[in-house]
């Protein structure tokens, strides 16, 4: 397989902002309204939303279909995500990531495979999560090498001691960082916080900004190290504060929504002042 894209040459920004579109439930699901093209629609009007308002990149996820299959679902949410990231990806010009939950990354590196997506998000690449859904085991020996066999460059962009989950066992963060890239093979890493639209610790981000920093090593010195992302509770007030962490991006969902409630529409004028804010910081930071 030729050469992956590194994920920081992915995005035209230095530092870029990720805007989510949460789908609402898919076919299957307990909440499904019955009709599969207002569903469609809706993804599409929030990716547009979303790049109208300026984000360098889009995470498209099933969001709406809890209770969430552990780590293995159903032929038809994959034909159906499948078919709304195509629509996506040809609406759209910014970068764009498929996370398929809970933490399925075979399916999610097949349907980013399928549609020309630029990277996957995995909730438990590696080690070990107590869930909701119960107890999450990395699969990363498989992912990387589906990968390959896919010939697919599509980046692997993993979190670390995920939201909604309690990691098992007492491994720091910073170590959990080191190994999701070193011996995982993860292109970034993401810092949480507890739940979705939580904030994440700014010490904790920093502590893996630092290790990253200190510990990686790469085989080419003019290669960027993996970047680190900040995944939750980041608002317009806080995303500089992220930024003074050292994160190299952020991922960002609730705050971009009307009234900055998760299921409700994007709202651009949300994600305008949001990406001003980000902009505004890190053109002071390189002044």
């Amino acid at each position: 397989m030729t050469a992956l894209t590194p994920l920081s040459d992915r995005f035209d920004a230095d530092r870029p902002v990720l805007g989510m579109v949460h789908l609402p439930p898919l076919p299957g699901s307990p909440g499904y309204d019955g009709d599969r093209e207002v569903v469609r629609a809706r993804a599409l009007e929030a990716a547009r939303r979303l790049e109208a308002g300026g984000v360098d990149g889009i995470v498209l996820e099933n969001f709406g279909d809890a209770p969430f299959y552990p780590d293995d679902v159903p032929k038809h949410v994959v034909a159906e995500m499948t078919a709304i990231a195509s629509r996506v990806a040809n609406t759209v010009d910014v970068p764009l990531g498929i996370n398929v939950l809970r933490n399925d990354a075979e399916a999610a590196l097949a349907i980013a495979a399928a549609v020309g997506a630029d990277f996957i998000r995995v909730n438990v690449h590696v080690g070990t999560a107590a869930t909701d859904q119960g107890v999450l085991e990395g699969r990363a020996h498989e992912t990387v090498r589906l990968r390959d066999r896919l010939e697919a460059d599509v980046a692997i962009l993993a979190d670390v001691h995920v939201k909604h989950a309690t990691p098992v066992g007492d491994a720091p963060i910073e170590r959990v960082a080191l190994e999701t890239i070193e011996r995982g093979r993860a292109d970034g890493v993401i810092v949480s916080g507890s739940g979705t639209g939580s904030e994440a610790e700014l010490e904790d981000v920093e502590r893996v900004v630092d290790a990253i920093s200190d510990g990686v090593e790469i085989d080419d010195r003019s290669s960027p190290l993996p970047p680190v992302f900040v995944g939750s509770g980041v608002t317009s007030e806080t995303v500089g504060d992220c930024f003074e962490a050292g994160a190299d991006g952020v991922i960002v969902g609730t705050a971009l929504k009307e009234n900055a409630k998760t299921t409700n529409p994007v709202s651009r004028e949300r994600v305008a002042a949001l990406v001003s804010a980000a902009r505004t910081r890190d053109a002071g930071d390189s002044a």
